[in-house]
């Protein structure tokens, strides 16, 4: 059995996949659209974005404009505060490490070949990270329950594919995109609502298959295959490797890549030959593309040795002077070994209760100090009433934390539970 370390992707069965041409990090546009909204059947034009400003350290754009008064909106405080974090930009973090890692691979082994951009807004239209790759309008990351919405034609975007069609249109034909992306997910070790992804494109004419003596699709394919194996030892070194078909909307042929690491299987990333609709929709009536997706903490935590997804956002300096730019898989020295506590809640639900909506309360309450959210009971009694019982992980990465806390937090949690999901606590 692989193990997955691709953080929920559209790639990996529920995303497609930029060195900014900005010297600086301290200053760089970011563009918030503003539309409204009242359901996702409402044909609303998407409103062109507005500039404000985006430091390195925060980004200045209203709350408001964000976790905003309409009835689609489902983007809590704790994410708005996420926005302009960019890990990814930082050389010293193992985010920005794992990063600058993957650009020298490709600037060796494809000099002056793909741009690189790592600023665009994630902030985007329903267009763009939908219907742009093709998902399919009763796809489940199109939901509530795992996407976040600004309104109805905005969301925050859930893979960094959702820019792969306009840069299509403006003529790039090799680049790689990096950024921040969201998704309403599970609590646990591996799995946060904000992580990065990259994703690579590259765009074949004619003349570079025709003399190969096979059609584009297969040469495209062959190419893609030569180029992330590659990846994969520049990152892991001699590593056995396997290739595994899969399905995904915007590709045909896809594969999964899979290393054998740490005696286990382990899969490292999505991609496929893109489907032609993608580049006909661009304007490229008679080219053939191939395309990859990666997600960058599941890479790290495996390179770095990093046991839980919370750390990547510390500030504590026990973690961030472990790791230096350039040094690539240094291990995680852990300095923390603060016990758990455990709290379990029960409830009677609703047909409208969903565990990621759970976790979006818990985390609104609790925020980094909640470690898992598991389901540990379930059942259904004569009259279909169905109860599901909740175990609740504290723990702080950096302190202990008290009694008092601990069920100061858990009392805000039921609360809210009660209050917001439409559940009876038992």
């Amino acid at each position: 059995m692989a193990i997955s370390l691709t953080q929920s992707t559209l790639f990996s069965k529920t995303s497609l996949f930029l060195r900014s041409s900005c010297n600086g990090l301290n200053r760089l546009t970011f563009c918030v659209p503003f539309s409204s909204g009242s359901s996702l059947s409402t044909k609303k034009k998407w409103k062109p974005p507005v500039a404000s400003v985006l430091e390195l350290g925060g980004v200045k754009v209203a709350k408001d404009d964000v976790v905003r008064d309409d009835p689609m909106n489902n983007v809590p405080d704790t994410i708005f505060a996420k926005l302009g974090m960019q890990l990814h930009r930082r050389k010293q973090h193992p985010i920005g490490i794992l990063k600058n890692a993957i650009y020298e691979y490709f600037d060796a082994n494809y000099p002056n070949k793909f741009d690189t951009f790592d600023d665009l807004c994630p902030i985007v239209s329903v267009k763009q990270n939908f219907d742009d790759v093709l998902v399919p309008a009763d796809h489940v990351s199109r939901s509530f329950n795992d996407t976040y919405y600004i309104d109805s034609q905005t969301v925050l975007r859930c893979h960094t594919s959702a820019h792969q069609a306009e840069l299509l249109r403006g003529g790039h034909t090799h680049f790689l995109v990096t950024g921040d992306v969201y998704r309403r997910d599970s609590i646990d070790s591996t799995h946060y609502p904000v992580f990065h992804q990259m994703e690579g494109v590259r765009v074949f004419s004619p003349e570079d298959w025709e003399a190969s003596g096979v059609d584009g699709t297969d040469y495209a394919a062959q190419d893609l295959k030569k180029c992330l194996e590659g990846l994969a030892r520049h990152l892991f070194g001699a590593v056995e490797m396997r290739w595994i078909d899969t399905y995904f909307p915007f590709t045909n042929p896809s594969y999964e890549l899979e290393i054998y690491f740490q005696d286990k299987w382990l899969e490292v990333l999505g991609c496929g030959v893109t489907e032609q609709e993608i580049l006909k929709r661009s304007g490229k009536l008679d080219n053939v593309a191939w395309a990859f997706g990666l997600g960058l903490e599941r890479l790290s935590m495996v390179l770095f040795d990093i046991p839980d997804i919370r750390l990547f956002w510390s500030t504590d300096e026990r973690f961030t002077s472990q790791f230096s730019q350039g040094q690539l898989g240094v291990k995680f020295k852990p300095f923390s070994k603060y016990p758990p506590c455990y709290k379990d809640m029960s409830f009677w639900i609703s047909e409208s209760f969903t565990e990621n909506n759970l976790c979006e309360v818990v985390r609104g309450v609790a925020g980094d100090l909640v470690e898992e959210v598991s389901l540990i009971d379930n059942f259904t009694n004569k009259k279909g009433m169905t109860s599901q019982c909740y175990r609740i992980a504290y723990r702080s990465m950096e302190r202990s934390l008290t009694d008092e806390e601990i069920n100061d937090l858990q009392w805000q949690v039921r609360d809210q539970v009660q209050n917001k999901l439409n559940v009876v606590l038992r």
